[in-house]
């Protein structure tokens, strides 16, 4: 049984560009973009982001490089050019953390 206490992440800038770091698909540092929040291990990011952050710190940055299997696999992301079984790059940035208990969440 898991009590202990849960790491979830307030605010990260990620960006990402395709395997071969030729094109941008996304940057919460683009005009208009704001920090991406998420809860670590909820399955509301792809498993790269998942996995890549935990234990990271305030302040840090990381590169996270994303086989399909970890990215968006076979089906792809065709909405932001994403072509299927394609490796991601992503850079992120932990802006602040929240930790919750598992006990009074």
């Amino acid at each position: 049984m898991d009590c202990g206490w849960h790491r979830y992440f307030g605010e990260c800038f990620p960006s990402g560009k395709n395997g071969d770091l030729t094109k941008k698909f996304w940057s919460t540092k683009d005009p208009g973009q704001t920090p991406f929040t998420f809860k670590i291990g909820q399955g509301s990011v792809i498993k790269g982001w998942d996995e890549g952050v935990m234990g990271m710190q305030i302040g840090e940055v990381a590169r996270l490089q994303c086989s399909p299997d970890y990215a968006y696999g076979p089906s792809g992301f065709p909405a932001w050019g994403i072509l299927p079984n394609s490796v991601l790059v992503f850079e992120i940035e932990v802006l602040s953390l929240k930790y919750a208990s598992v006990l009074g969440s």
